[in-house]
């Protein structure tokens, strides 16, 4: 296996002399293969190895257990060790997001912290073709197109995947010649998670019913829809050249005429690459935003805007339409020694609006301002940072003066607040709650009360009058 590796490393140029590695080592199978195959591929090849293990926090003393063996096995090898504990499941729901999500999150966070450290150059992770077969077969059941089913790569920004085309009855096998014994996380055998019922159930429904092969099937159409994504997205940055002009930093100019000459898949991939080239990245750009931006571009009305949800907006021309960063008024006021940051997430400023925040001693406040736009806050019951946002499907709050939570669209309704203004009302949260609908009611939750040391006063001034009707 390791002249397997070694050829895979040196055919996609993934470690060269002098590179030094953050290798992630859970202590299972694969991550103690891997850490075992690159200690030996040093004597080829001359670069610097540092293991980074990371414990979920899900698994109590069996989590324990597996740190304590990785760190065993780095003091015996002499590799550099670090560890971090998190909590994954508090982090998916302040976050938002499913565990694994959270998990993966949390990792490469922390794998990048190290590599900051450390002055190293790349991540070395363990995936391997049962891995990608997974991906695949997970993205598809999904939907994707090619750029979902190429799967993983070798090689990603400073991300390596060294064992990617090994499979994980071969990792056992070396496992087991060179009596690492890794740990076995027994989640991976339950299937609790997406990935792990396409592992412990579909992919072996498929290979005693129709296909043995599977998972060299599923590794095989990944190679072939890589290279023909890399074909094609060669061609859309050719045209992407030619059609738009980047007017700033935060402003791309597309050429309407020439954009409706071309075919569907560059028309998005050309959306897709200027949206990246204003925010950084293609987060969240979907199918329908796709078909809607293009309509836009195509159809748009000379003068027009059309707001998107991904911070950038459309301006039609007669001849061009500019996509271009979404301006946002949103100012940050901060006095007092403390700091405490607003972020905007997922907020369209419709109002030109400014945010002031003042920290203050309890005995500095007046209490006596009735403005619906100013409110008082307890500081010491702010959970990490401020957001400001609009709303979404699912919103609770535990509206001032009650106990208990409520749906924030039933609040809506209760005090008679018109359908079309709703989507307009900012809301402000910390990581756990809802704190404010501003103009309307503060969450029970951060009222100030006898044992409030400091307040954060949260004034929002606007140039439009926002709303109709007070509390």
């Amino acid at each position: 296996m390791e002249q397997k590796v070694y050829d895979t490393i040196v055919d996609n140029n993934l470690i060269k002399s002098g590179d030094k590695l953050v290798v992630g080592v859970s202590g299972g199978p694969d991550s103690m293969a891997l850490l075992c195959v690159l200690k030996n591929i040093q004597k080829s090849i001359n670069f610097t190895i540092i293991s980074v293990h990371i414990n979920h926090g899900i698994r109590g003393k069996e989590a324990d257990k597996d740190e304590k063996y990785v760190k065993n096995i780095c003091k015996q090898w002499n590799i550099p060790f670090y560890n971090k504990k998190v909590n994954m499941d508090e982090y998916a729901k302040i976050n938002k997001m499913s565990s694994e999500e959270a998990g993966r999150e949390l990792r490469y966070k922390f794998f990048n912290e190290i590599l900051k450290k450390e002055s190293a150059n790349k991540i070395a992770v363990a995936h391997n073709k049962n891995d990608q077969a997974e991906t695949v077969m997970m993205r598809f059941l999904r939907g994707t197109g090619i750029e979902g089913l190429k799967g993983m790569e070798f090689k990603v920004g400073n991300i390596i995947r060294p064992l990617l085309s090994i499979d994980r009855s071969l990792i056992e096998e070396y496992c087991e010649d060179n009596n690492l014994n890794p740990r076995i996380d027994k989640t991976n055998l339950q299937p609790i998670y997406g990935r792990n019922k396409i592992r412990l159930e579909l992919i072996p429904y498929i290979e005693n019913n129709f296909n043995k092969g599977i998972v060299n099937t599923l590794t095989r159409t990944a190679n072939i829809m890589n290279e023909d994504n890399d074909f094609i997205n060669k061609y859309a940055e050719e045209k992407f050249e030619k059609v738009c002009n980047k007017k700033s930093k935060n402003i791309i100019e597309i050429k309407v005429e020439e954009f409706k000459e071309l075919h569907i898949s560059i028309k998005s991939r050309i959306i897709r690459l200027s949206i990246e080239a204003i925010n950084g990245n293609r987060k969240n750009i979907g199918l329908k935003h796709i078909k809607i931006i293009t309509h836009f571009i195509e159809n748009g009305v000379a003068g027009k805007t059309h707001d998107t949800t991904m911070g950038v907006e459309l301006l039609k021309k007669y001849d061009t339409c500019l996509i271009r960063k979404k301006e946002n008024s949103l100012h940050k006021v901060i006095k007092d020694r403390n700091k405490l940051v607003l972020n905007a997430k997922n907020y369209n400023n419709n109002f030109k609006s400014d945010i002031i925040i003042e920290i203050k001693d309890i005995q500095k406040i007046d209490f006596k301002s009735n403005d619906r736009f100013i409110k008082y806050i307890d500081y010491d019951k702010i959970k990490g940072d401020l957001y400001i946002r609009n709303r979404k499907p699912g919103d609770k709050f535990v509206p001032f003066g009650m106990k208990g939570s409520k749906k924030l669209k039933d609040y809506f309704i209760d005090n008679k607040i018109p359908r079309e203004e709703r989507d307009n009302i900012p809301i402000i949260e910390d990581e756990k709650n809802i704190i404010w609908v501003v103009g309307y009611r503060l969450s029970d939750l951060y009222k100030v009360d006898k044992n409030t040391k400091k307040v954060i006063l949260i004034q929002y001034i606007t140039k439009e009058d926002l709303y109709d009707k007070g509390h």
